[in-house]
């Protein structure tokens, strides 16, 4: 099935389709089946679940698609080694479950197998121990009746374990075990999923807030939204409210009325990111720390070293990273590297909030990675906890709650065996990519780099460059994107800002030393034309931007989170001067 050609609707999210699914949720002669709020990966995943069973959809993210936790995860799709220490097998099965499906059905295009080494540090009773947790590990993954797509785990000996990764202090490891998981780009696919959800049928737009709930009696009946680009307010009817905003769990409960029946606390998590020479390696690298694990992930051209654990009450829009953050994970992959990484290398820094089920435990470390479903009220469904990999199966429990309060029969979930747009053909795509570099005149290695980004997508953007060769060349500063796709990210991927494109659309922001200042006024000038931004617009884009980066880099000077938050307040978000969609 060409999603593309689905009907009347469209797998793209640029300001035309956002305009046209604003006016179709505020028809008053409509009442939509479903109503979502929070466009991360769980409230995406309920979005695609409930319109691929057959029901009427719409979604509102108050910001950009997936700009909270969903872009700020160690982008990993795993069972979680640690929680079978926990002894929490069932959890372990299900993500494992989901990474194959994930690997070989769903999102083959966007998530991809990745090795990492287990150093161990003593003789004896540690390799049958860590030995023992990764053939468990092994089995559970292949329990789950799919083929896993990649290896299981292998013995080192310590010269081995050298040979993969010469940059490991020979002291610090007696030997190792490798093993393999698999990463995504999260916000890619996020977005993707959401496009997904277009092509079928959702209603989807960013940047709209919801600023109350409609009510008759004690039942929830909609929501009251404000779109933020052009300051428009009206209702959107829905049967059933979910609420899946994840660490905003509980200001959304505050709307209804009360904190409700789930609690969320945050925990964050700061990763840095550092260029790919600066640790030599061919694998992954996984270490104990003293409250978890410290991941250094291969990603491109760089490596991603993460990530902290401590709980976080301050501003949940923009967590900020302290001097104190980055000289913990820095100290702690130090520890092994036998050239130690300074706070020079650093190219990037990023902070997330994880939302953890609050119980009796104060560490954020052992709170719950579980999800809860709820019904609280009639009308209103609130999911929260989980983690990334499991979403699909939080989404399938969300609209399981949902079908509860309808007055119809809902078709069971489906969403195991429906590909995100740009999978389906992906891997005969992957073989002919010297004959697509041939007709379309790039390298090879350019198709490679787009095939991982948008898998069967590739035409639309080679298209855009088709139009307009100057698309084909990279962008002056970050030269692993190409302008082609900044654009793209505009007309087809839901960006309306220029931070939405260097941040999650891109990763640029983590990727240059400079951050993405030095592209910023090049972006900004591509996103002009699909955005219908004027010379005003473009110069308040670049300086938002400037000032954000800028905020960033001195809260990261700060020893405490009270000294950081309050510096990285400083960049207010952007406020644009009206819907680009209207004019």
């Amino acid at each position: 099935m060409n999603l593309r050609t689905n009907g009347s609707h469209s797998a793209r999210l640029g300001p035309a389709e956002r305009s046209a699914a604003l006016a179709r949720m505020a028809d008053s002669r409509q009442e939509l089946d479903v109503f979502v709020v929070g466009g991360g990966v769980v409230g995406a995943g309920v979005a695609l679940d409930a319109v691929t069973r057959g029901l009427s959809v719409g979604l509102a993210e108050a910001r950009d698609f997936s700009s909270g936790t969903s872009s700020r995860s160690s982008k990993l799709i795993h069972g979680g080694l640690r929680y079978l220490e926990q002894l929490n097998f069932d959890l372990v099965r299900e993500a494992l479950q989901e990474r194959a499906l994930l690997l070989q059905r769903i999102a083959p295009h966007l998530v991809r197998p990745v090795p990492f080494l287990f150093p161990l540090t003593h003789y004896g009773w540690e390799r049958p121990y860590v030995g023992a947790g990764l053939t468990l590990y092994d089995s559970l993954g292949f329990s789950t009746g799919l083929n896993r797509g990649m290896p299981g785990h292998r013995h080192l000996s310590r010269r081995r374990a050298l040979r993969l990764a010469p940059a490991l202090r020979r002291s610090s490891l007696t030997g190792a075990v490798q093993y393999w998981d698999a990463q995504v780009d999260d916000a890619r696919f996020v977005s993707t999923m959401l496009r997904t959800a277009a092509a079928y049928g959702a209603q989807v737009a960013s940047r709209t807030t919801v600023t109350g709930f409609l009510r008759e009696g004690e039942r929830v009946t909609g929501v009251r939204l404000r779109d933020l680009e052009s300051g428009a307010e009206f209702d959107v009817r829905a049967r059933q409210v979910v609420n899946a905003t994840g660490v905003w769990t509980d200001d959304i409960q505050e709307l209804v009325g009360g904190r409700g029946q789930i609690h969320v606390r945050a925990s964050k998590g700061v990763h840095v990111v550092v260029p790919r020479d600066r640790i030599r390696s061919l694998t992954g690298i996984i270490l104990r720390t003293e409250k978890s694990v410290l991941f250094v992930i291969p990603w491109g051209r760089h490596w991603i070293i993460g990530t902290t654990d401590t709980g976080w009450s301050l501003d949940k829009a923009h967590p900020a990273a302290s001097r104190q953050d980055i000289d913990y994970v820095l100290d702690h992959v130090n520890a092994v590297l036998s050239v130690p990484l300074t706070r020079d290398d650093v190219e990037g820094v990023y902070a997330g909030l994880r939302p953890l089920l609050a119980g009796e435990s104060e560490e954020t470390s052992k709170l719950s990675r579980e999800h809860v479903v709820t019904h609280p009220v009639p009308g209103l469904v609130m999911i929260a906890g989980g983690k990334y990999t499991t979403y699909r199966v939080m989404a399938k429990d969300a609209v399981d709650a949902v079908a509860h309060g309808l007055d119809r029969r809902v078709p069971p979930s489906c969403t195991d065996r429906v590909p995100l747009v740009g999978a389906e053909g992906y891997q005969a795509l992957w073989n002919s990519r010297h004959r697509l570099a041939q007709s379309s005149g790039l390298h090879v290695a350019r198709i490679e780099h787009l095939l991982q980004r948008h898998g069967t997508m590739i035409d639309e953007v080679l298209e855009l460059i088709g139009e307009d060769r100057t698309l084909a060349r990279p962008l002056s500063g970050a030269d692993d994107y190409l302008r082609a796709e900044v654009v793209y990210a505009a007309t087809h991927e839901g960006a309306r800002h220029l931070n939405d494109v260097l941040t999650r659309r891109t990763r640029i922001s983590i990727e240059t030393f400079h951050r993405g200042t030095a592209v910023a006024q090049e972006a900004a000038e591509l996103l002009a034309g699909p955005l219908g931004w004027d010379a005003d617009q473009i110069k308040r884009e670049v300086e938002y931007y400037t000032k954000r980066v800028e905020a960033e880099r001195a809260s990261q000077e700060q020893d405490t989170d009270q000294d950081a938050d309050a510096i990285r307040l400083g960049a207010p978000d952007i406020v644009p001067v009206a819907d680009p969609g209207d004019r």
